[in-house]
């Protein structure tokens, strides 16, 4: 007789997804019913005991990715089929799509630098490892310490480093201080000093490409900003920021304040990294996924069909 609720759980679930039996025929076996049977399986999902994954065949749209590499300067890119989906799909499929290039990529003793932001949490939860790496996953931006602590740095480099078994640096410090002053104080402690210079020596950096747009603003969200910050943001010429580094339409990063206060891997030293990988959607984002791409801050794009489409009429391609 089964008495421990979660071992009655476990063994019902067990019959119902791995013994292919009907919950009629698991009902005979435990001698309850079939109602019952199937309040079981109902709690083991709600606590826990089952999860499912469904492993999307994510469609692609090779036409679009063509464009794109011919069209600007990227190593590859991803076009989501995202026509259809909601936003939250649409994000999950793009983590699907970078963590599977970046499977490709990752091997023993690669440093890969981690940014933060919901893309890049979708995308190192979609990882997957064949077998253990002594990678090491290293924060190239300081914590936003606010708002949902699964999409910052330091969250995110344990969870990749989990994943395959191997190390994590954490970078000490927060995204954003109060001055310029500050952020030079912080930049001298040997720790965020030598965190800093393991991050600029990645082989693979995963970023998102944020846009000063009410609704999808990063910084907004996490308390950084507000919105009358947003809007002079704008009128500064901001279309986008990598890192929390603020550029322009063309990519330029710009000489503003809250640039001078990121604790955190310059743009230019992104372009020292053989592989960037870019990871945003929907059309709110076009500008600054544009921005990025002229500015050559990252070198390969993993995004959505109707936002390329968006991004090519911008740039007067369509």
């Amino acid at each position: 007789m089964l008495t421990d609720r979660a071992e009655l759980l476990a063994a019902v679930a067990s019959m119902y997804y791995e013994d292919n039996l009907t919950q009629d025929e698991i009902a005979r076996r435990i001698n309850q019913s079939r109602s019952t049977v199937s309040r079981l399986l109902q709690e083991a999902r709600a606590s826990g005991v089952v999860e499912i994954t469904v492993h999307y065949p994510w469609k692609t749209v090779p036409e679009l990715e063509q464009e794109l590499t011919s069209r600007f300067p990227l190593r590859q890119a991803r076009v989501l089929a995202g026509r259809g989906k909601s936003y939250e799909d649409i994000g999950r499929g793009l983590g699907v799509l970078a963590a599977r290039y970046i499977e490709t990529l990752i091997r023993d003793n690669v440093v890969l630098g981690i940014s933060w932001g919901v893309a890049v949490y979708h995308t190192v939860r979609a990882m997957r490892a064949e077998r253990p790496l002594a990678l090491t996953a290293v924060q190239m931006v300081g914590a936003v310490g606010e708002g949902d602590p699964l999409i910052d740095g330091p969250d995110l480099v344990r969870l990749l480093a989990s994943i395959y078994g191997g190390e994590y640096r954490y970078l000490h410090a927060p995204l954003i201080v109060a001055d310029r002053q500050t952020r030079e104080r912080l930049l001298q402690e040997p720790r965020i000093r030598d965190t800093l210079a393991l991050a600029r020596r990645a082989e693979v950096a995963l970023v998102g490409i944020g846009a000063p747009v009410a609704g999808v603003y990063s910084l907004l969200r996490a308390g950084y900003l507000n919105q009358a910050d947003l809007e002079w943001l704008r009128a500064q010429g901001v279309v986008g920021d990598i890192c929390a580094r603020h550029y322009d339409a063309l990519g330029n990063e710009l000489d503003i304040e809250l640039n001078h206060r990121v604790v955190g891997i310059e743009l230019a030293a992104l372009h020292a990294i053989p592989y960037v990988i870019g990871v945003a959607g929907g059309a709110a984002k076009a500008e600054a996924i544009l921005g990025a791409l002229r500015g050559g801050h990252v070198n390969v794009l993993v995004t959505d069909d109707t936002t390329v489409v968006k991004m090519l009429e911008l740039a007067g391609y369509r």
